[in-house]
């Protein structure tokens, strides 16, 4: 969730907010203890990454994590909170606000719009059968807002703010008036350590987790997820809970079945003098906020020199963070770099992979076309509280943006885990928006934030050979320890050991060859019967007459990707445009591209 900033304008309860991981009846004496049963780290490569398929059903995540994650090598999956929440129409037509799932009723995982608990559980299975890990966005800091009258949770119990009745289903544990406080009013004085972790975030009702009663709760709720063989928990808000009943709550957190060890733990810190983000670093990773603002700055900026060689972020090391480019928090409230942006945010999402600070959580999202509480793609479902049900992801249409299966994204996990372990040694700068670097003997990477491309020669200590490139279509070639290679604008080459290029080697399709025809892919969002060509300065691309350009092509599988070949020379100026069956034409926005490039994304 997102933490208001000191003198922000908080209105009515709109967000919810997510918590972490909390286990068996333990007291203040077990604080101490709990630092020695606190998670570890998971190590850089060997799947580490994680991907958040944000507002994802139950359903679709078994089979992302089938089909795509397991194979591309990705280690997590952070979902959205499994228990039962509020039902909370924002708007006529069904328009279920994200923020509603951030709002407990229960701690019943029977029914939520994401699905029934057979159907969490099946994912979670599904998933640990392709190595993939369920990361649980756990609510535990508080229960709901405010709502007139009370209401009917998504799994069907009744419920009042303060007056929770059957927390598990079985008629037993509840929570009345006297679990939460000991403050009743929201926060007020952000400068107040005490005020911000013990009084109400934006009206919720905040859980008194200093009570025994109050943890052994929390940890029958998530103890139940872990023996289920959820991997780990993303512990949102974890600055509005006390440090001492975290690290209780956190050590008494039950192995994971078949993974082993105990729970991957990241908690949601927005870092600042009041609490920093070390209060929590004893009990888990934390949410590195400076990194992603560092990294998203940069490569909006086209300013990435400096980033290779920073070793920590807001006082945390990268054994400490969890990184990202954005989250559902930042897509909405600090927009630096989004999917939005194009070719720019990829590029530093597969900086962010290629680069060894932290542990990496890729964004992939839903489009809320600009209204900031709007939930997921849903449909209505007669008899079921939960109102209506997300809809089945699918990438292929324009409502599901699936950032994690852009091609300069996804091929960077599998560089990731090829690289695990080695240190970055720089090679090569250009300017402030070209760098190159070698992790170790087994990767060399490279990115180009600029408007042109990029001519590089580079040392290299990658074994000479010719290498497939991870950040796009294409391969080049290390000879006598160096890599020659033309960079497209706003583009990158990825190679690493294991990697090695087994057919179409001869350069045709190296990211380079100014001039010469070379494969383009592009991911445009369009209309039925609207094709894309790419319309240039040249005679190849049409002379700007769009019916002229060099046409790319889709398909069913492959949709809204777009390729096909074209000829662009370095200076070759060009667009993407729509051609509509009707011969009308919608141009992409923003200044002319220039040079070749592999893979882009249509912007605006």
């Amino acid at each position: 969730m997102r933490t208001p900033r000191p003198g922000a304008l908080i209105g009515a309860v709109l967000l919810g907010t997510g918590l972490l991981a909390v286990p068996g009846p333990v007291g203040p004496q077990d604080a101490v203890a709990a630092s020695a049963n606190s998670p570890v780290p998971l190590q850089e490569g060997d799947g580490d990454t994680i991907v958040h398929l944000f507002q994802w059903n139950w359903d679709s995540v078994a089979a992302e994590c089938a089909d795509f994650l397991g194979p591309n090598g990705y280690g997590g999956v952070q979902v959205s909170p499994p228990q039962e929440h509020v039902v909370v129409p924002y708007s006529e037509g069904g328009n279920y606000p994200w923020w509603q799932d951030y709002q407990p009723v229960s701690y019943r995982i029977d029914n939520t719009r994401r699905g029934t608990a057979e159907e969490f559980e099946d994912m979670v299975a599904t998933c640990a059968d392709n190595g993939v890990r369920i990361y649980v966005d756990a609510v535990v800091n508080h229960m709901t807002g405010p709502q007139e009258g009370g209401s009917v949770g998504s799994a069907g119990t009744e419920w009042q703010q303060y007056e929770y009745p059957d927390l598990f289903g079985d008629g037993g544990a509840a929570y009345s008036r006297d679990d939460f406080g000991p403050c009743y009013d929201t926060i007020e004085d952000w400068n107040d350590k005490w005020q911000v972790q013990n009084c109400q975030l934006l009206d919720l009702a905040d859980l008194d987790t200093g009570s025994p009663q109050v943890r052994a709760r929390i940890t029958r709720y998530l103890n139940g997820l872990v023996d289920m063989g959820v991997g780990g928990f993303r512990v949102d808000a974890s600055k509005h809970v006390p440090e001492d009943d975290m690290g209780a709550v956190i050590g008494a957190l039950n192995e994971v079945p078949g993974f082993g060890g105990a729970p991957h733990v990241y908690h949601e810190v927005y870092g600042d003098q009041t609490v920093p983000y070390t209060a929590y670093t004893p009990y888990g990773q934390v949410t590195n906020f400076d990194y992603k603002r560092d990294i998203a700055a940069g490569f909006a900026n086209g300013d990435i020199t400096g980033l290779t060689s920073i070793s920590d972020h807001g006082g945390l090391s990268g054994d400490e963070s969890v990184v990202f480019v954005d989250n559902h928090d930042t897509q909405r409230y600090e927009p630096t770099l989004t999917h939005v942006d194009g070719d720019r945010y990829y590029l530093a999402t597969a900086f962010m992979l290629a680069q060894p600070y932290g542990t990496p959580v890729v964004m992939s999202s839903y489009d809320f076309r600009g209204n900031e509480t709007e939930g997921p793609p849903s449909a209505p479902e007669d008899g079921n509280p939960a109102g209506w049900i997300t809809r089945d992801s699918d990438c292929s249409t324009s409502d599901w943006v699936c950032e994690h299966r852009n091609e300069t994204v996804s091929g960077m996990v599998a560089f990731r885990n090829a690289v695990s372990g080695t240190g970055l040694t720089e090679r090569a700068q250009d300017g402030t928006a070209r760098v190159a670097f070698d992790r170790g003997e087994a990767g060399f990477a490279a990115f180009n934030a600029s408007g042109q491309s990029w001519e590089l020669e580079s040392e290299t200590a990658l074994p000479d050979g010719t290498y497939d490139n991870a950040a796009g279509p294409g391969s080049a070639t290390v000879a006598d320890g160096r890599v020659t290679a033309s960079l497209p604008a706003d583009g990158a080459l990825a190679l690493h050991t294991g990697g090695e290029c087994e057919q179409d080697c001869d350069g045709g399709g190296e990211p380079g060859e100014p001039g010469d025809p070379h494969t383009l892919t592009a991911t445009v969002q369009t209309e039925f019967g609207q094709e894309v060509h790419v319309v240039g300065s040249t005679p190849e691309l049409g002379s700007w007459n769009p019916a002229d350009g060099a046409p790319l092509s889709t398909g069913p599988s492959t949709y809204p990707e777009w390729s096909g070949s074209a000829v662009i020379g370095a200076d070759t100026e060009w667009k993407l445009v729509k051609v509509s069956p009707d011969g009308s034409v919608e141009w992409e926005s923003g200044a002319n591209r220039i040079g070749p490039a592999a893979s882009v994304t249509w912007r605006g």
